[in-house]
């Protein structure tokens, strides 16, 4: 892991043309989400800034900006569950990153393999179990 100063004040190596179009945080933060490439299943949630998007694009690997250590962290460095990037996408709005990765072994920290199978709070609803006293369009 690598110590910075906060992402802020960081030189962006991000090209200018991607730079330009991100929506960021208050804090220099998006969202980037880490889905395996060939099953479409969600790993985790992690946070870029445009340095940290730098690296990820350069050099093939997942960099997050942890926000609670306040430096960039690549995945699997530490714990050998590492996410090769297989595409990088921006969602319509821009303030959100999508990475496409083949995950080896847990993406979790838990150890689990994603960070969404733990707490499931609901399944899905069939259309018998659907909410039927919402009013239909234009009413």
């Amino acid at each position: 892991m690598t110590r910075t100063p906060p992402p802020a004040r960081h030189p962006s190596r991000l090209d200018p043309a991607i730079a330009a179009r991100l929506k960021r945080s208050a804090d220099g933060l998006v969202p980037a989400i880490a889905q395996q490439y060939d099953t479409g299943e969600v790993l985790m949630l992690g946070w870029m800034n445009d340095e940290a998007l730098h690296r990820t694009l350069t050099t093939g690997r997942c960099t997050y900006w942890s926000r609670s250590r306040q430096e960039y962290w690549v995945k699997g460095d530490t714990s050998g569950h590492v996410q090769y990037v297989k595409s990088v996408a921006l969602d319509c709005d821009a303030d959100t990153v999508l990475v496409k990765v083949d995950q080896v072994g847990a993406a979790c920290h838990t150890g689990a393999r994603t960070c969404f199978e733990a707490d499931v709070i609901k399944d899905a609803v069939s259309s018998e179990d659907a909410v039927s006293d919402v009013p239909p369009l234009g009413q």
